[in-house]
């Protein structure tokens, strides 16, 4: 079955983890271009104040405060949509924690945490949404990460939950393409991203944790976001860096594990300073702050072309179609100025 999605503008779309980073960027973004809003996050104060300052500029939003670990939590922001909007158009999967450390010295807990909350609630939120969106149809996008096809040293649980993410994700679409559900899956697998994701990862690190460049800012996500919300696709890497390590590690997957493993990949990933007090991470609380953009060292580059390609195929069709006729209308031309030249 055909997957017809609707205008941005007469859409409802929920964002889980809407207060930080790419899911605040995403909901300013989707509600500048008219989309209707179902906000869900667990900071109560930092989720009022989005609700209003949207609101403010004549946009349309409600907050639900709901940890995506809690089933419950997730069913309630599905009803809070059914509630105030008549339903939902898109579902975007979006809260996640990072977590920084070597695998052998994080305790298990800790790790089954990250999953609680990277995992199961990119799972309770897929279900929950395919469970209304078979009967209206519409999009569900999951953001996953670009070391969810290649793991990153120092970030190796966050890697595997995001892999468990990527695994879920494609089982999903697959059951639903069977059904001919009128629902698209989406996989966004963005690279490193300039949000608080450091400062608000779980820290096992003798350092404050940093990202590894290339950087990218949160608005290039938000757009791959929106995009597919409008546009039925399958998944789609945000940066040029993402896709060169997938591809990397996919072709020299050897050559990768030992540049993986040196010291420099390991550098890369810490700050010449003490880490920030424990208490701070975002997998324990919440961060209770509208922030967009982290502190992060290095380029940030506003946009990615490798992405804007991908999201517009046509388009870039159209201009190598132009460059490769002005291309033979250039040699056409050549051997008739050589002529030319060479008469005189």
């Amino acid at each position: 079955m055909a997957v017809k999605l609707k205008r941005l503008k007469d859409q409802t779309i929920v964002i889980t983890g809407a207060t930080s980073g790419i899911g605040l960027v995403t909901a300013r973004m989707a509600a500048r271009r008219g989309a209707r809003l179902v906000l869900a996050a667990r900071s109560e104060q930092a989720l009022r104040q989005l609700a209003d300052e949207i609101r403010g500029s004549g946009g349309r939003a409600v907050a639900v405060v709901a940890d995506v670990r809690k089933q419950g939590d997730v069913r309630r922001i599905a009803k809070a949509a059914q509630k105030a909007f008549g339903g939902f158009d898109t579902w975007v999967n979006n809260a996640g924690v990072g977590m920084f450390g070597r695998v052998e010295a994080t305790p298990v807990e800790e790790m089954r945490k990250l999953f609680e909350t990277n995992f199961w609630g990119v799972v309770h939120g897929s279900l929950e949404a395919a469970k209304h969106l078979r009967r209206r149809g519409g999009a569900i996008i999951n953001v996953g990460s670009a070391v969810g096809e290649r793991t990153m040293v120092l970030q190796g649980l966050y890697s595997t939950t995001k892999h468990a993410v990527h695994g879920f994700t494609d089982a999903l679409r697959m059951e639903l393409e069977a059904d001919d559900a009128p629902v698209s899956v989406t996989l966004i697998k963005p690279a490193a991203i300039d949000t608080p994701f450091p400062r608000h990862a779980k820290n096992f690190l003798e350092r404050e944790p940093a990202l590894p460049p290339p950087l990218y800012a949160p608005e290039t996500v938000a757009r791959a976001i929106l995009h597919s919300a409008e546009r039925p696709t399958r998944d789609l890497f945000v940066g040029g860096g993402a896709k060169a390590a997938a591809a990397l590690g996919y072709y020299l997957p050897g050559f990768t594990d030992r540049l993986m493993a040196s010291r420099t990949a390991r550098e890369i990933q810490k700050r010449d300073r003490p880490p920030r007090r424990q208490e701070q991470d975002a997998l324990d609380h919440p961060s209770g702050q509208l922030i967009e953009r982290g502190d992060n060292e290095g380029h940030v580059a506003e946009t990615s072309l490798y992405t804007q390609a991908k999201m517009r195929p046509a388009l870039v069709r159209l201009v190598a179609m132009g460059v490769g006729l002005a291309l033979a209308a250039w040699l056409r031309r050549e051997p008739q100025n050589s002529a030319s030249a060479s008469t005189a």
